[in-house]
């Protein structure tokens, strides 16, 4: 009975981290982000995404969700906050995806630098992203894999000795998950440890 419950347990965190996962590739796209109203608090409709006939249960938002997940609607109001800070040039410039994507000083990874691995198999990505306008260097970690993987990371030219600071582990507990971009701690050394099925976001200082 205890070791139902340990694995009960297990997979309602596995799954609390998935919900992090994917609302961070959302949030975190150049595109526009498509949520619905109380995905920031775990609401599922039991699955069903037609629900403009039902005025009932299935449909109305449970208010309860806010206190039983409030760490994943601080992690949205956070990934937000952040988010309505970035330049907006390539939409002032009309730029397509291809176009903004094209144009992006970026590098693709996998475990090692420079070595991303495209094969139908592969669990884990990573690539670095220059953010001009805000003079920073984003790295960005996806680990799919069943089990914890070492990503090196890309060196950068700053008088900091570790200059890497961790915005998003979606792997840790709240509020550690993510935190305020001002309060970013450093990461030491250029080698981090992504636990299984996480999202890691990273960001140097260029100037």
């Amino acid at each position: 009975m205890h070791a139902g419950r340990q694995l009960f347990g297990r997979a309602v965190d596995a799954r609390h981290t998935q919900v992090k996962n994917f609302l961070a590739t959302t949030l975190l796209s150049v595109g526009l982000p498509m949520i619905l109203m109380g995905d920031e608090v775990r609401r599922t409709q039991h699955g069903n995404n037609n629900l403009y006939c039902h005025d009932d249960e299935q449909a109305w938002l449970d208010w309860t969700l806010l206190d039983r997940h409030r760490d994943v609607f601080r992690f949205v109001s956070v990934l937000n906050a952040r988010r309505v800070q970035r330049t907006l040039r390539h939409q002032t410039q009309r730029l397509s995806l291809a176009q903004l994507i094209g144009q992006a000083n970026k590098a693709w990874h996998g475990v090692k630098l420079h070595q991303p691995d495209w094969s139908a198999w592969s669990h884990s990505l990573a690539f670095t992203a220059e953010l001009k306008d805000e003079g920073v260097l984003g790295h960005f970690i996806f680990n799919a894999y069943w089990e914890p993987l070492k990503f090196e990371l890309p060196p950068v030219a700053s008088a900091r000795p570790d200059p890497w600071r961790r915005w998003i582990d979606t792997a840790l507990e709240s509020p550690d998950d993510i935190v305020s971009w001002p309060e970013a701690p450093s990461v030491p050394g250029y080698l981090y440890r992504a636990d299984a099925r996480s999202v890691v976001v990273l960001f140097a200082s260029l100037a």
